[in-house]
């Protein structure tokens, strides 16, 4: 992380001095921060943490933080605060100074920010900062859903901190030197190696009312170009209302239908019955259609849940990718399952490369099977102080509804 007057480190760390939200700036320095105000400089890159949220220094981190929030809380905490819902570079008002403030108290942005009331370049990287922490797109901008974040009480943040570091201590022993970690509010996966993250993936989820499960497992398989077969609920749940509406969407989809004595015509089916879900729909091997992307990579689980890619990559970029039905779909998945199979003879990225290109189903066992574990952790802490906080998006913290997520289903939040 780059050198600045005031780290975010030892801002966070000064939160149990107080010092953070009282040093004052000359003007001159404020008039020569808006002569910069455009600038797209390194200012605006939001670090990334290398260490794994499942580790001894992610919990002693979370420890830490609780202590820092708490003391924080008895000063005050910080005031909720009215935006326009839509803000960004070159906005001006006094609702700038109270969001300069605000990023301050929770060391989002450099104590010597000044107190200008122009949205500038330092409002952003500010902005930036708060957004990758509390997993939105780092655009840098005010929208709702960072104004819902924002004003999220200390209260809420503490306990969500209490109730993750009691998991955190769960996981906080030796889990090996490979491991796979999908972390469901967060809708990520990481892989760890030798105690660092490799790399870092955005995942789509389970729908609040399809939950991803929690599990401890290994992955053994990758299964290249798959066909897919539907689970009996997406059966009942999706295709039969589907049908009735777009009566060609399974040919369109090259979804088959398998009765006893073979393949079955979807008009010799009666939709308005559930004589389909007496059948087995099969998609065919296609990345740019099937369901499963080009690959589904296997974990053994009583849920009859995995991993996979996914044709729907624009889910990637949404702020809300609670969309499966258990199953966890992964971003960059040729760089996933590279990773996975580093360690299994023959399996370099141009091998794996060739194999999807060829569109042959292929299976390929690991050498070294992966554990792996999906786990629910809405807030924890990390060793360069920043401090990350998640919706509660099954409502297992019991603090009631996740506030960002309300506001799914309103345009553009």
């Amino acid at each position: 992380m780059p050198t600045m007057s005031l780290t975010r480190r030892e801002t966070v760390l000064a939160l149990l001095s107080g010092a953070a939200a009282t040093t004052a700036v000359p003007a001159f320095a404020q008039q020569a921060e808006w002569r910069q105000s455009y600038d797209a400089g390194a200012r605006n890159a939001v670090a990334r943490s290398h260490t794994p949220m499942l580790s001894p220094e992610s919990l002693q981190a979370t420890e830490a933080a609780i202590v820092a929030y708490r003391d924080l809380a008895a000063r005050g905490g910080w005031p909720q605060i009215q935006l326009a819902e839509r803000m960004a570079v070159g906005s001006r008002g006094p609702g700038v100074v109270a969001l300069r403030q605000r990023l301050i108290i929770t060391g989002d942005l450099e104590a010597n920010a000044g107190t200008s009331n122009v949205y500038d370049s330092y409002v952003e990287a500010g902005v930036r900062n708060f957004q990758a922490r509390v997993g939105l797109s780092t655009t840098g901008a005010i929208n709702r859903a960072t104004v819902a974040a924002l004003n999220v009480p200390i209260d809420r943040r503490i306990r969500q901190l209490e109730t993750n570091v009691i998991r955190l201590r769960t996981w906080s022993g030796n889990l090996g030197n490979r491991y796979v970690v999908a972390n469901i509010p967060a809708a990520t996966v990481e892989t760890v190696e030798n105690g660092q993250v490799a790399t870092r993936h955005a995942a789509g989820v389970g729908k609040i009312d399809r939950q991803s499960p929690l599990l401890s497992t290994r992955i053994p398989e990758v299964n290249f170009n798959p066909t897919w077969t539907v689970p009996a609920s997406i059966i009942r749940k999706d295709l039969i209302p589907k049908m009735r509406k777009e009566p060609n969407y399974l040919t369109e989809n090259k979804i088959r239908i398998i009765g006893p004595n073979g393949e079955i015509a979807p008009e010799r089916v009666n939709w308005n019955s559930d004589e389909a879900t007496r059948y087995t729909f099969r998609q065919d091997p296609g990345g740019e259609f099937n369901s499963l992307g080009f690959v589904r990579i296997n974990i053994p689980s009583p849920h009859g849940v995995y991993m996979h890619d996914t044709p729907a990559k624009g889910i990637f970029g949404d702020d809300f990718r609670f969309v499966s039905s258990g199953c966890i779909r992964v971003q960059n998945v040729r760089d996933y399952i590279a990773w996975l199979l580093k360690e299994t003879p023959g399996w370099d990225r141009a091998k794996i490369d060739q194999v999807i290109a060829s569109g042959e189903r292929i299976n390929a066992r690991l050498a070294n099977p992966v554990p792996c574990h999906w786990v629910y952790i809405t807030a924890w802490a990390t060793p360069d102080g920043g401090v990350q906080f998640r919706d509660d998006i099954y409502n297992k913290d019991g603090l009631g509804p996740a506030p960002v997520a309300a506001l799914q289903g309103e345009q553009d939040i």
